[in-house]
């Protein structure tokens, strides 16, 4: 459903793309994994406005590059191979490359506790019978215990995801055992914004039409509330035009918010379309 505030229509793909934005500084490297087009668009974003001098680092072929390209599904490494500077093999990006560049990077975690801890492996304590496995790890491991900017992302915020306690330790947040680095520093969610204040996580911003007990009721512990808790500022008719015209026209952002049958459809109609469009430029 599209909001309307300040005779600009948006959607709330793209206010957390837009959000995303704000986080990234011109200049800096900023990693993306796999299947996250929020977070690939939000970076987009800021390169096409106030971050030109940014350097992509992508886990779609270990690759660096620092010119962006439409996203697309079936045409997807054209954005982070055809116009990479470098590749690398996995093992190098995620023990060498990422340790010294020490990007920031956005993770959707599948739980996240009170601390910023995350669990990407599965759902259950049992792991060899878990409810739901999760898409696993990656070099998240690897990465997050030695890292300052980790910042985190969730499409659809739900007790689900946000829990007193998780199932699997994957990435490290505010955690006693943490030696190097230090914890997530923002989190952004479909309801508002929120920071680790003192290693505990804090709401900041509702998003327009949100109220803190909406919030609070889906979200699996007591959050911590800003005493300046204000309302996120809605995307500007420049930031929209930019997602739907040039960054994303398929508008492939938008399968991180939908589940199930709706996903197939448009998965597939976003397939078409895109294929539909390769054959008009050829």
């Amino acid at each position: 459903m599209a909001k309307r505030l300040n005779d600009v229509a948006w959607t709330i793909d793209e206010l957390i793309c837009v959000c995303i934005a704000r986080q990234v500084q011109d200049g800096e490297a900023v990693a993306q994994g796999l299947a996250t087009p929020l977070v690939a668009a939000g970076y987009l974003l800021a390169w096409h406005t106030h971050a030109p001098n940014l350097y992509f680092a992508s886990a779609i072929g270990q690759s660096i590059c620092r010119e962006g390209a439409p996203l697309g599904l079936a045409t997807v490494e054209a954005l982070w191979l055809d116009r990479a500077m470098k590749t690398y093999g996995f093992v190098t990006v995620a023990a060498e490359l990422l340790p010294s560049m020490r990007p920031k990077e956005f993770f959707r975690p599948g739980q996240v506790d009170p601390h910023g801890n995350f669990n990407n492996i599965a759902f259950g304590k049992d792991y060899r019978r878990p409810r739901l496995r999760l898409p696993g790890t990656g070099g998240i491991p690897d990465i997050t215990n030695m890292l300052n900017d980790i910042y985190l992302y969730v499409p659809r915020h739900t007790r689900v995801t946000f829990v007193k306690e998780l199932d699997f330790l994957s990435g490290m947040g505010h955690h006693p055992a943490r030696q190097r680095g230090s914890g997530p520093r923002y989190l952004i969610s479909n309801l508002g914004q929120f920071d680790f204040d003192s290693g505990r996580m804090r709401i900041t911003h509702l998003h327009p039409g949100v109220n803190l007990e909406q919030v609070q009721v889906k979200t699996g512990f007591d959050l911590d509330v800003s005493p300046q808790l204000s309302t996120t500022e809605p995307p500007t008719i420049k930031e929209v035009v930019l997602l739907r015209e040039v960054i994303d026209p398929l508008r492939i952002r938008r399968l991180e918010l939908l589940s199930g049958p709706k996903r197939r459809r448009f998965l597939r109609s976003a397939l078409e379309q895109e294929i539909a469009h390769s054959h008009n430029e050829s």
